[in-house]
């Protein structure tokens, strides 16, 4: 927002006072202002360079069951009046619903901005662009450097954000907090003997600069995983043991967190339906939802309802403990909110994950391998291959055939197979190398055993 305009939080809460003006029995005001910027340099030049930033607000009614969403950019009293106005007769016109309807009062957060989270960065928005281009160079000239087989890029993008959130409601509750976001990736290209082109790309995702790996780490590293993948072949369809190294890991827990949701349970869509409190895992399976870890992608003080966040676990030693719920969806389980809803200003709040971790197991990654005498070890999943009503999984992968406890050869164009519930009862390791990405972390893991089709 301007500087010298209101405040956030006093903005969303002069929607809700207006709706309840024109007539609204329950409403609330979600607010995101942000400046952000984006540069991509690519073998060297400047590629996209954007600076932006902007501000909007939504308002949903609920009157009656009957619920309605509008939002605006413009944040001036007309405007704000209008909307109000317009969101209340729209919610007279909509369907019913019973299980409508803000937190209780009970649930709502009891915080102030931050709430000690560290979720602002005051050095991002003073970050000169010379230093944002100068790092995207850096982290692309240290991936071609890195080994002469890589041959081109498809560039090296820094992206920032500094924002802020805002929430309002009925119920008396306003509060605000402050956000930024910087995130580097670079994607390289290396030539295989064949004439075919071996891509790997490598990223770090932080709150905070000091915590954002070094360029020279991020295309020295996304070289490296490319060049490793030169002579990939593939291999005979069998069923092995397969280990996925911890960027993998995290895609499997963000799965399965995908399907740990009341927004899945309550339309039938997910195979964890009817199993909280039973074994659904090994117990090498231990994944918790955390918004409350400092400093980190997911943290937040209040959810998209303003609910006080907190940990919620999902699965304890394969133990499946819960979902994750917003209001809406609790309701319609019979259960209690979990502080989990998300939303934007254009749309009603739904349950998702904030910050989720599989915890580290003890075995380093290293006995883990030299554990599998034939299986594969992943370092690449693709496609969408996952139902999550059924748990079946089968995804394009690539990545390194095991023999003898080592790593012997790059492998490509192979699928790895099973069901996602026999695929958590057969882990059989977890290692102690947590590793963060963005806002998740996982170890490697090892799954007994799995399809793998090749040739």
């Amino acid at each position: 927002m301007p500087a010298d305009g209101p405040a956030l939080v006093d903005v969303t809460a002069r929607a809700v006072e207006l709706a309840r003006r024109a007539g609204a029995e329950q409403c609330d005001a979600f607010a995101q202002a942000y400046d952000e910027s984006n540069v991509t340099v690519r073998r060297g030049d400047v590629e996209k360079l954007i600076e932006a930033g902007g501000h909007s607000l939504g308002l949903r009614v609920i009157s009656g069951g009957r619920t309605a969403v509008c939002s605006t950019s413009d944040f001036s009293a007309e405007a704000l009046e209008a909307l109000a106005k317009d969101t209340v007769e729209l919610a007279k016109i909509s369907a019913p619903d019973e299980f409508a309807g803000l937190p209780a009062p009970s649930e709502l957060a009891r915080t102030t901005a931050g709430d000690g989270l560290q979720l602002y960065d005051e050095s991002l928005r003073s970050l000169p662009v010379e230093t944002r281009i100068a790092m995207a160079r850096t982290c692309e000239a240290a991936a071609l450097s890195e080994d002469r087989r890589i041959t081109n890029t498809d560039g090296a993008s820094l992206s920032a954000r500094v924002g802020e959130v805002a929430l309002a409601n009925s119920l008396g509750f306003a509060s605000s907090y402050p956000a930024t976001s910087l995130s580097l990736v670079v994607e390289v290209m290396a030539d295989d003997d064949d004439g075919k082109k071996r891509n790997a790309y490598w990223y770090s995702s932080e709150r905070f600069l000091h915590r954002l790996a070094s360029p020279e780490e991020v295309g020295r590293t996304a070289a490296r995983r490319a060049v490793a993948q030169i002579g990939a072949r593939k291999v005979p369809t069998r069923s092995v043991p397969v280990v996925f190294e911890p960027v993998m890991s995290v895609d499997l827990a963000r799965l399965l967190v995908g399907c740990a949701t009341g927004g899945v349970l309550y339309r039938g869509a997910t195979f964890l339906a009817n199993s909280a409190n039973q074994r659904v895992g090994s117990s090498l399976v231990n994944i918790v939802d955390d918004p409350r870890l400092p400093g980190r992608g997911g943290s937040r003080p209040f959810d998209g309802e303003g609910v006080a966040t907190g940990r919620c676990p999902l699965f304890e030693e394969g133990v499946f403990r819960g979902f994750l719920f917003d209001v809406y969806t609790a309701r319609r389980a019979a259960a209690a909110t979990t502080g989990s809803a998300h939303r934007g200003p254009q749309s009603l709040p739904a349950p998702g994950a904030s910050n989720t971790v599989w915890a580290a197991g003890t075995m380093p990654a290293t006995e883990i391998v030299a554990g599998v005498r034939d299986g594969l070890y992943v370092t690449t999943l693709m496609g969408f291959g996952f139902n999550a009503v059924t748990g079946d999984f089968s995804r394009g992968a690539a990545g390194f055939w095991i023999r003898d406890g080592e790593l012997a050869y790059p492998v490509t164009e192979v699928n790895v197979s099973g069901r996602m519930g026999d695929m958590l009862m057969a882990i059989d390791a977890v290692g102690d190398d947590l590793t963060w990405f963005g806002a998740s972390a996982a170890p490697t893991v090892r799954i007994s055993e799995m399809m793998v089709s090749g040739t």
